[in-house]
């Protein structure tokens, strides 16, 4: 079959021949018809990943849609290595395989779950998100960020803050408070010190780096014992670690967790998924979509980039 393939992680995925997969039992043999970059895709391809469990060559991809033997349309994730979306065929456990809404076509669908998820799994499965209350998402101008901010408004977010590096992606997003982090790094803090004492309840962190360490410095001084905030950490885009003084954390109720593979198991991060794909119909979720043919993978993977979700359309 053909696949986007994986010989060399230094040079990303190539379009060649790969070895077709059977179903084994308890698997569906899905036909795939799209599956997104995303940025733990793009990590793992390139070795880079801490789930990259060093096997070359492989596909490359963790999910997408399809069609199962029955012809019921699906989403699907995780196929068991060497095999990934990014083919002709994926073998995949069945209960890794979603039914998808009548309403959500197959590129949206693969376009949305693998940064709906994320969002979803870091708002509702991990933060728990309650009706009212105050959400911060750093990192908001992504695809991810961008979704957080619909999933918390569907969910009932009281306040909606959002912080980037693009001010017109800022402005767009509908949020009651923006924090542009490409600012004076005194005017940053007076606004997330403000912010802060105002009442936050969830951070949800895409960039990690310096402008992590800026709010939780601002929450570590401004947020009341009676009041724990719920960060939770998603991604690291900023590139940049941070030196965290054990001080913010001894000195405020700051709840940290992570949420992704790993710290939620994969039943967990297909059940968000599912939860998710079922909401953005009613919800009118929306992500920006470049499509683009397999054969081409070489190419649109140079060019990807977080201002819209490259799909690949498998026919």
């Amino acid at each position: 079959m053909k696949a986007a393939v994986v010989f060399d992680p230094a040079t990303g995925p190539v379009y060649a021949d790969f070895a077709a997969p059977n179903a084994e039992q308890g698997q569906h043999l899905v036909r795939v018809t799209a599956s997104a970059i995303s940025h733990v895709v793009k990590s793992r391809a390139s070795g880079k990943h801490y789930s990259f469990d060093g096997t070359l060559p492989f596909v490359a991809g963790i999910d997408g849609t399809g069609v199962t033997e029955e012809g019921q349309r699906v989403y699907f994730a995780f196929p068991p290595t060497p095999w990934g979306s990014m083919a002709e065929f994926a073998p995949v456990d069945a209960n890794l395989c979603l039914p998808l809404p009548a309403d959500l076509d197959d590129v949206t669908a693969a376009a949305m779950a693998n940064p709906g998820m994320s969002a979803w799994a870091a708002l509702i499965t991990r933060a728990q998100l309650q009706p009212g209350e105050t959400v911060l998402i750093n990192g908001a101008t992504g695809s991810a960020g961008q979704l957080a901010v619909q999933i918390a408004r569907f969910h009932g977010a009281g306040k909606i803050i959002v912080t980037g590096r693009n001010q017109q992606v800022l402005s767009s997003l509908g949020a009651d408070e923006c924090v542009n982090i490409t600012d004076d790094e005194q005017n940053i803090a007076q606004q997330l010190s403000r912010l802060a004492a105002e009442g936050i309840d969830v951070v949800v962190d895409y960039l990690w780096g310096q402008s992590a360490l800026a709010i939780l410095t601002a929450l570590a001084k401004h947020t009341s014992s009676l009041n724990p905030v719920r960060y939770v950490q998603v991604g690291a885009l900023s590139g940049a670690e941070i030196a965290l003084p054990g001080a913010v954390l001894r000195s405020s109720p700051i709840l940290m967790m992570g949420s992704g593979i790993g710290s939620l198991s994969m039943t967990q991060l297909i059940h968000a998924t599912g939860e998710m794909l079922q909401a953005s119909v009613a919800g009118g979720f929306t992500i920006k979509t470049r499509q683009a043919r397999l054969e081409d993978v070489a190419d649109a993977w140079k060019n990807d980039d977080s201002k819209q979700r490259t799909v690949f359309v498998i026919r």
